[in-house]
């Protein structure tokens, strides 16, 4: 506990930590600035899209792609800490006044510890947030063109039947876990499965007991297209049912996932992936405590006995394989084959026991 509190576990600790927020910094900008390139290149064609509302939209998308590379942020981190000590003869001055590996080490974890907690209760609801107000951006760029613009892969498709017919809806992005969609073509059909007609809208919201459409064109077979300000379209589904079709877990903030359980259950629904996203935040403090323990069993090494690029490969590699181990277990999750708490915390206590037991054979052999 005095490593932890002393001038030099404060040192050590100050060391990992601005580490870590450097290779964070470093990649967020890099991504920063491919998604802008990216959206450049995409909204090249829109006289409304200004250089700073595309900054904007890039700013707000990428927290949430980089909040998955947090754990490879803090194992590249915790090496770069550890090589620069070790490359300094820092390392070999502690371990000659006596302090231990293992003393070393408890200030990074205990700061990656603080760093996970913090990523779960704020980083996660803000890069929720935020991507929620990236997709609302993406509407007032795109939205003028029905189906056009960035579209999530093919869009997304709502079948629906009701006493007046059936409605395919494809909305080409979607806000608020599906209660607001934008970029809409909506084809209906009579109860004997006749067309009826073609609606193009600009957004649509989901009311009690209807669509609301906004902006609306209405094309039939038989008239020319009519233009409407808005248009109602009945519907059964609730936003419980529409919201477990939109969202993902991913796109849901830490504090609102036991209430999307909740729902799911109630609704019917499979909720495994959330409640897998739950169980992943609450054990996000410790996979990146367990990242440390991987990165302290290969960058302790002593750079004159040489052998820095493979213990670095080793690193890296040893990284990939808890990523690829937690993908199988999500998956396996996700298909209701494994528990969620399981699949949680399996990459978490392989990745910590297997640091834990190299660092415990290189120090007490």
């Amino acid at each position: 506990m005095s490593m932890l509190t002393n001038t030099l576990g404060r040192y050590f600790a100050g060391r990992f930590a601005v580490a870590t927020l450097g290779v964070f910094a470093s990649i967020f900008l890099l991504l920063v600035l491919v998604d802008y390139i990216e959206m450049v290149r995409r909204t090249s064609g829109l006289a409304s899209a200004s250089a700073i509302v595309v900054a904007e939209t890039s700013l707000f998308r990428v927290p949430q792609s980089l909040e998955k590379l947090t754990p490879f942020c803090v194992l590249i981190g915790a090496m770069t800490c550890y090589l620069a000590l070790s490359r300094r003869l820092e390392l070999v001055v502690a371990r000659a006044a006596g302090v231990s590996a293992w003393q070393f080490i408890s200030p990074a974890l205990a700061c990656a510890i603080v760093l996970g907690v913090l990523a779960t209760t704020a980083y996660n609801p803000m890069s929720a947030k935020l991507r929620e107000l990236s997709k609302r951006t993406e509407a007032e760029l795109f939205g003028g063109v029905p189906g056009g613009g960035l579209q999530d892969a093919s869009g997304f498709w709502i079948n629906q039947v009701t006493n007046e017919g059936q409605a395919i809806i494809n909305a080409a992005r979607s806000e608020q876990q599906g209660v607001r969609l934008t970029g809409l073509t909506v084809f209906r059909f009579d109860p004997d499965s006749k067309f009826r007609e073609r609606i193009e809208s600009r957004e649509a919201t989901l009311e009690d007991g209807r669509w609301l459409f906004k902006d609306v064109r209405r094309f039939t077979l038989d008239g020319p297209p009519v233009e409407q300000k808005t248009f109602a379209l009945p519907t059964s589904l609730t936003s419980a049912q529409v919201r477990n079709s939109f969202s993902t877990p991913e796109t849901v903030s830490f504090w609102q996932l036991p209430s999307y359980i909740r729902s799911s259950e109630s609704s019917g629904f499979a909720s495994a992936g959330y409640r897998l996203q739950y169980h992943k935040l609450i054990a996000q403090p410790f996979l990146l405590a367990a990242m440390v323990m991987l990165a302290a069993s290969v960058s302790l090494r002593f750079f004159r006995f040489g052998g820095v690029q493979k213990m670095v490969l080793s690193g890296v590699g040893s990284g990939f394989l808890l990523y690829v181990l937690s993908k199988i277990t999500e998956d396996l999750s996700k298909a209701e084959l494994m528990n969620p708490i399981a699949a949680a915390w399996l990459p978490v206590c392989v990745g910590g026991l297997a640091g834990f037991l190299v660092l415990l054979y290189q120090e007490d052999g």
